[in-house]
């Protein structure tokens, strides 16, 4: 007779649930900068919701990294590496909300701001993960 174990799946520690809090709080600040420039580019300015994405998205790229750098991550080192990276990794933010944008608004006529809310989410939960081991590994 074979005996199985059930895994138990470790817990986070605590000093990820901490930097998760942290990213979570410094993410909303970029969600904020992120939305506002979008709706005042996209609903404001009639531009191009792709367009008007790119550019908001790369505000709040920039400003979340600037943040997470010195309060979530305490990076010093590397700073232009771990930059890059973050922002890769901001990319594919873009790219999965600009999917999302073709699936709802393109295909289906959900509005593109409601489309953009809703994604915002799903694309903070990725870049996380991808951050936490990838950009400031």
């Amino acid at each position: 007779m074979t005996e199985t174990t059930a895994r138990i799946p470790a817990r986070p520690s605590s000093r990820t649930v901490r930097q998760l809090v942290r990213y979570t709080l410094i993410g909303g600040s970029g969600v904020t900068l992120d939305l506002v420039v979008f709706l005042l580019l996209h609903s404001g300015a009639a531009m191009d919701e792709q367009f008007a994405n790119a550019i908001s998205t790369t505000l709040a790229i920039t400003n979340n990294f600037a943040l997470n750098a010195r309060f979530t991550f305490e990076a010093r080192d590397r700073l232009v590496v771990r930059f890059l990276r973050f922002y890769a990794v901001g990319l594919t933010g873009i790219a999965l909300t600009n999917l999302l944008f073709l699936a709802f608004t393109d295909g289906l006529g959900i509005n593109a701001n409601l489309v953009k809310v809703g994604s915002m989410p799903l694309v903070l939960a990725l870049q996380f993960v991808l951050n936490k081991k990838w950009s400031f590994a």
